[in-house]
C-alpha cells in the first residue's frame, strides 16, 4: 500500500473512533431538557430562590459545550444571565463528575441589593484535595448595580486554583476615561496576593492574605499605596460625581472578616492617611459660605493643600464613609473638620479662618448628598468682628465663638441626627494672634 493511501487510512480509521466515541458519549450524556431540569433544581437549592431558564442545550461545534440562555432569578429586581457558556472536562461529565475546563459569561446584570436574597448555599463550596471544579471563567458586559441603582458595567477573567482560590484575575472597567483595572496574582500556593491597580490615571499597587481562623473563618488584611490618583476622574470611571478635583497620594490599610466570601465584602473596612497638592472644590465656594452664614455658596475654592483620614466601612446597609482630621488651607483661608457620610446623608462640622482676622468661625454641612445645606450661626461673624476692634488677634477668636454659642442659644436648629460626628470628637478651632 502506498505511503499516501496508509495516510488516508489511518486518517479514517481516527475519524471512525472518534465518531463511535462521540455516540457513545452522547447516550451517556443527559439530554437538553434533562439539563435545564437539573440545572433549575441545583440553582434553586444553591441560591434559596426560584431561577427561570430560557434556554439550556448541547452545543457540539466548533467545541462541545452546554449553553444556558436567559436565565433569571425570581426577584423584585432579578439577577438576569444573557448567555452563559460552559465547557465541560467530558471524561469527567461520563463519571457523572461535574469538572468545568472553561465558562464564558456574555451579558449578565447583577442588582446588589438581590444578593442579599440569596441563600448561603450560594457561596462557592471547598473543593476536595487537587479537584478543580472550574479552571477558568471569562465574563464580558456585566452590568452591576448599586444599591441607589448606580450601574457601571465590568468585564474580566479569573484563573482558578483549587480550594476556589484565584491564581489571576482582572477586572476591568470598559469605556473609562483613564485605564481602570484590577489585577491580582498569587504568591506560589500562599493565600497571598499581588494587586495592581490602575485608576484616575494613577496606581494604587499593594497586596493582601487570606487566613482561616479557628472555626474556619476568614479573615482578610492589606496594604495599598494610592499615588497621582486624579479624583475626579477615579469617581467618574464609577458613575460617579466628585465634589473635589485634584491628584491624591496616601497609605491606605483595608481588614474584613467573615464565614464566607460575601460577608468578607459586607465587612471590609478601610482606611487612608491622604494628601492633596493644588486642588478644587467644584461646586463650592467656602469663602462665601462664611460671609454669607451659609445662604450662598456657588462657586468654586481653588485650595493648596488637603490632608487627612479617610475611613470606609462596608454594612449590610451600604459603605458608611468618615472623614477625620481634615485641613485645607489656600491663599485666602484655612478649614479643619470632620464629616461622616451615610445613607446618602452628610452631617460635618469645620471651623474656618479667613486672613483678614475672622478666626475660628464654625460651619455646619447636613443634609442629602443631592441637597446638602451649609450654615453659619449668624452671631459668628458679627462677634469675631467685635473681638477684632476690642482685642485684636485673640479676641476675635473669642468673639467668633462666643458668637457662635449666642446664635446657637437664640437660633436653635433641629436637633443633630444620631450620625453626626459627636462634639467631643471635633477639633477645637484653632487659636491665632495677629
Amino acid at each position: 500500500m502506498k505511503r499516501g493511501h496508509k495516510w488516508l487510512a489511518a486518517l479514517g480509521v481516527v475519524v471512525l473512533l472518534a465518531g463511535a466515541a462521540w455516540v457513545a458519549a452522547l447516550r451517556y450524556l443527559p439530554s437538553d431538557e434533562e439539563l435545564a431540569q437539573r440545572a433549575s433544581a441545583e440553582l434553586e437549592t444553591a441560591l434559596g430562590v426560584k431561577v427561570r431558564v430560557g434556554a439550556l442545550h448541547w452545543r457540539l461545534f466548533p467545541s462541545p459545550a452546554v449553553v444556558m440562555e436567559d436565565a433569571a432569578t425570581d426577584q423584585p429586581q432579578p439577577i438576569l444571565i444573557k448567555k452563559l457558556t460552559a465547557y465541560p472536562d467530558l471524561f469527567a461529565l461520563l463519571q457523572r463528575r461535574i469538572k468545568i475546563d472553561r465558562a464564558d459569561l456574555d451579558g449578565a446584570t447583577v442588582p446588589q441589593l438581590s444578593l442579599r436574597g440569596l441563600g448561603k448555599g450560594g457561596e462557592a463550596k471547598e473543593s476536595s484535595g487537587e479537584e478543580l471544579p472550574l479552571a477558568r471563567f471569562v465574563f464580558r458586559d456585566v452590568t452591576w448595580i448599586t444599591r441607589r441603582g448606580i450601574p457601571a458595567v465590568y468585564e474580566g477573567d479569573v484563573d482558578f486554583d483549587p480550594g476556589w482560590r484565584p491564581r489571576r484575575a482582572e477586572l476591568r472597567r470598559p469605556g473609562a476615561k483613564d485605564p481602570t483595572q484590577l489585577t491580582l496574582a498569587r504568591n506560589g500556593q500562599d493565600d497571598r496576593w499581588a494587586v495592581r491597580i490602575q485608576v484616575g490615571g494613577g496606581t494604587a499597587h499593594g497586596d493582601v492574605q487570606l487566613d482561616t481562623r479557628a472555626g474556619g473563618r476568614l479573615h482578610l488584611e492589606g496594604k495599598l499605596q494610592p499615588k497621582d490618583i486624579e479624583v475626579e476622574s477615579m469617581m467618574s470611571a464609577f458613575n460617579r460625581r466628585s465634589p473635589i478635583g485634584g491628584r491624591v497620594s496616601g497609605d491606605t490599610t483595608l481588614t474584613a472578616n467573615g464565614d464566607t466570601v460575601g460577608e468578607l465584602a459586607q465587612s471590609l473596612h478601610t482606611q487612608t492617611l491622604f494628601s492633596m497638592g493644588k486642588s478644587t472644590l467644584l461646586r463650592f465656594d467656602l469663602d462665601k459660605a462664611v460671609r454669607t452664614a451659609g445662604k450662598e455658596h456657588d462657586g468654586q475654592t481653588p485650595l493648596e493643600s488637603i490632608t487627612g483620614r479617610l475611613d470606609t466601612q462596608n454594612t449590610p446597609q451600604g459603605m458608611v464613609v468618615t472623614y477625620t482630621g481634615v485641613k485645607a488651607a489656600s491663599g485666602s483661608l484655612t478649614a479643619s473638620g470632620e464629616a461622616k457620610i451615610a445613607n446618602r446623608r452628610i452631617e460635618g462640622e469645620f471651623a474656618v479662618d479667613l486672613v483678614d482676622g475672622i478666626v475660628g468661625v464654625p460651619l455646619t454641612v447636613s443634609g442629602p448628598l443631592d441637597d446638602v445645606k451649609f450654615s453659619v450661626p449668624s452671631g459668628a461673624i458679627a462677634g469675631a468682628v467685635v473681638g477684632t476692634a476690642v482685642l485684636p488677634g485673640v479676641g476675635t477668636a473669642i468673639g467668633a465663638r462666643i458668637g457662635a454659642t449666642l446664635g446657637k442659644i437664640f437660633s436653635p436648629g433641629p436637633a443633630a441626627p444620631a450620625s453626626a460626628p459627636s462634639r467631643a470628637a471635633r477639633p477645637a478651632p484653632p487659636a491665632k494672634t495677629r
